[in-house]
């Protein structure tokens, strides 16, 4: 089954807690929590305190996804702030193996993060260091948008060289996932699904996040 990622950019932040609390009772794996800046992304959404609060209610590992420039500035703030895992944009990230090393020094996951137009070979030299490859299937920067069905050959051919080499890497997929596209991305090899919509905006949002992980 996949390890399944609510994003709370889709939650109720005048009830975060309560919808923090939904996620801690579910069969949800982990938070997903997406921090954009307005520059690197066309949208802002919330930064450090807010991920210090989540902090507080979530009993499930922090992925925190950053849409930031220069993220290689912050990623101890993050730590303090909360985060396990800690995925940084190669498009923002001019010296990606460096802020791969500091992520792991301060004892988190890394993870890499690439836009739907971005090619997954451009991982090949680093990806031994990666635990979590992000790949956005949407345009980064808003929630509710439709699914790219291009996003399926990016994940065979990313699994493909995930089990060619030594990678820890689990594949996850940001974007428009849904119980109906949920079984067709494992299928063709993601190991993690963000789904942020398809959860919160559903009348039983637990329940729609058993149904992804059964769908996969």
């Amino acid at each position: 089954m996949p390890l399944i990622a609510p994003s709370l950019l889709a939650a109720d932040f005048a009830n975060l807690r309560r919808d923090c609390e939904r996620v801690n009772d579910s069969e949800a794996d982990w938070f997903h929590l997406d921090v954009m800046d307005g520059h690197f992304v066309p949208n802002i959404s919330f930064g450090l305190p807010v991920i210090e609060a989540i902090k507080r209610h979530a009993r499930k590992p922090l992925d925190v996804h950053l849409m930031i420039e220069k993220p290689e500035r912050y990623l101890e703030d993050f730590k303090n702030a909360g985060a396990d895992i800690l995925t940084v944009h190669l498009e923002a990230s001019p010296h990606l193996h460096r802020s791969l090393q500091a992520i792991h020094s301060l004892m988190m996951k890394a993870g890499v993060a690439l836009n739907p137009h971005t090619p997954v070979n451009l991982l090949r030299e680093v990806l031994p260091m990666i635990d979590v490859v992000c790949l956005m299937s949407v345009n980064p920067g808003f929630g509710g948008q439709k699914f790219i069905e291009q996003t399926y050959a990016k994940i065979r051919e990313l699994r493909s060289m995930i089990d060619a080499s030594d990678s820890p890497a689990k594949i996850e997929i940001d974007g428009g996932v849904n119980q109906d596209n949920a079984g067709p991305l494992v299928k063709a090899g993601a190991d993690v699904l963000v789904a942020g919509s398809s959860v919160f905006k559903a009348e039983q949002p637990r329940q729609a996040i058993s149904e992804l992980k059964e769908a996969g």
